[in-house]
């Protein structure tokens, strides 16, 4: 098992929640904290609560680095209207985040690294930084020579999740537009995110 997938897997087991909905996770089986003492479970305070949503959010997104998620949600608090959807809309606009919205790769780890090795193209230009924000209009594809690689075409195929409707994509052709940002209620996440005990973390 690569570094990348067993790391995956502690966020799960950490979280105590299937993050990506994936039927492999060790969470399907045993739903409580890696170690010995994973099973002790406390009530949790709001700052362990807020922490947590934090952590799920952050994690579902790859993992992303504090640095850069607060950084987004800078950004959520600048802008007009209700924080916690500005920062869901941030998250969402990630490349990496699209491109796995797209089904063109499994996993939002693996198109991190799609995305750095060179096999996406935006709007006819190779982009190959996973964090670059897309807009709406953009057309997103995968690279010609890039299609018929086994990961594209199994994430492609695989029923395991849906395209969500402010993407549009065409797996022939292995090409996609990101129509709109969307709200939290738009985004197909498997375990419930509560964005408003994220502000809340920040804002404190």
């Amino acid at each position: 098992m690569s570094k990348r997938q067993t790391s995956k897997y502690k966020i799960n087991r950490r979280l105590g929640v299937n993050l990506w909905g994936r039927p492999k996770s060790p969470v399907n089986t045993r739903d409580y904290g890696p170690g010995e003492h994973g099973q002790r479970r406390k009530k949790p305070s709001d700052f362990g609560l807020q922490l947590m949503a934090k952590q799920k959010l952050k994690g579902y997104y790859g993992n992303i680095s504090e640095k850069q998620f607060r950084k987004y949600y800078q950004e959520a608090a600048r802008r007009r209207g209700d924080t916690s959807e500005n920062l869901i809309g941030i998250l969402e606009r990630r490349l990496d985040a699209v491109v796995y919205r797209m089904k063109f790769v499994p996993t939002v780890f693996s198109s991190r690294q799609f995305i750095n090795h060179g096999h996406i193209k935006v709007n006819g230009q190779r982009v190959n930084i996973p964090s670059y924000m897309v807009k709406e209009g953009d057309v997103i594809e995968v690279k010609e020579k890039s299609r018929q690689l086994p990961l594209v075409l199994l994430a492609s195929e695989s029923a395991e999740r849906e395209v969500p409707d402010y993407i549009e994509v065409n797996h022939q052709r292995m090409t996609g537009t990101f129509i709109r940002q969307p709200k939290l209620e738009d985004v197909p996440y498997p375990v419930q995110m509560e964005p408003n005990l994220v502000i809340e973390f920040y804002s404190r």
